[in-house]
């Protein structure tokens, strides 16, 4: 359910201090509150927004105004779905990485002895 328009929009009240007082280039403001609403007067500035674990990084742009900074601060690391093909397909794509450095290689080691016999 969304917030009572009466109400207003939540924006922690020590973190529109922290911005107040800091020009918009000055390093980012560190904060724990992932539950306020980005205001305009956040556009231009970085925030370091607390993910259970560490502080990730968030650049506010024009976009995000009316979110919220947990929107882009995610809680849990998506590490990947398991499986067979899941497998298979990483599997080819090392063999294709591993192909193209060795035909890479190749062209180089090509190159070099017919650079050197014409000096």
């Amino acid at each position: 359910m969304t917030r009572s328009l009466k109400k207003g929009p939540y924006v922690d009240v020590k973190l529109m201090k922290k911005v107040g007082a800091r020009k918009s280039g000055a390093g980012a403001v560190k904060t724990w509150a992932r539950a306020s609403m980005i205001a305009p007067e956040f556009v231009g500035y970085t925030f370091a927004v607390h993910n259970g674990k560490n502080f990730d990084e968030v650049f506010v742009t024009e976009d995000m105004v009316g979110h919220r900074l947990g929107e882009f601060a995610p809680t849990t690391k998506f590490i990947k779905h398991g499986g067979r093909m899941q497998k298979e397909t990483e599997m080819a794509a090392k063999a294709a990485e591993i192909a193209a450095a060795q035909a890479a290689k190749g062209a180089v080691e090509a190159a070099k002895p017919a650079a050197g016999a014409t000096k």
